[in-house]
């Protein structure tokens, strides 16, 4: 999915709840320029999609068009086929890496991280037969990620896991470098990409 549709179903997304925003509150929440919202916007008016109405002097409300509703639903179905088909690329390349480490004698596996990539790890691992022993986060103690527990990094020491997985897209070289600073080996690093 391109990045334009992208940020059109955001701001669709964020008209459609109603809640009165400015170009500014849009911008800070998608993270881009103020001009880039108001250009998106006159677009998406301009299509039709939204509608502008006067408040006051000096204050506008958007609305969304029952033709930007049938926008914002396709919009949603091309992003919900591309994540899907994301997720699956993704499990793809996780289960082709570390199955090439399966026969070299890897028992004790530990993650560093915790978000979706972290889970995409953990899933493909019990795929293949592999058992996560811990998982690794900035943040330290945090009880359990997916029923493993969550130490900080200066909270395990190499000889706990055979192997470690930054899990991370794209690649965390300030996790690879910590790891380094904290006395991990090379060989016993692997990250999702080269």
């Amino acid at each position: 999915m391109e990045k334009e549709a992208q940020r059109h179903l955001t701001i669709l997304n964020e008209i459609s709840e109603g809640n009165h925003l400015t170009q500014r509150a849009i911008a800070d929440k998608m993270g881009i320029a103020l001009g880039l919202v108001n250009l998106y916007l006159k677009r998406l008016i301009r299509k039709g999609f939204v509608k502008v109405s006067n408040i006051s002097s000096n204050r506008i409300k958007y609305l969304i068009t029952p033709k930007g509703m049938a926008e914002k639903g396709r919009l949603t179905y091309e992003f919900m086929g591309y994540s899907l088909g994301l997720y699956r690329e993704t499990r793809k390349n996780i289960r082709e890496g570390l199955e090439a480490l399966s026969g070299k004698g890897i028992h004790r596996v530990a993650i560093y991280g915790t978000s979706e990539a972290v889970e995409l790890t953990f899933l493909t691992l019990r795929e293949i037969g592999v058992e996560v022993s811990i998982i690794i986060s900035e943040e330290g103690y945090k009880s359990s990620f997916l029923g493993i527990p969550v130490r900080g990094l200066d909270e395990v020491s190499p000889e706990e896991f055979d192997l470690i997985i930054v899990a991370s897209f794209p690649l965390d070289e300030f996790r690879v470098q910590s790891l380094e600073q904290y006395g991990i080996p090379n060989g016993k690093v692997f990250t999702l990409y080269p």
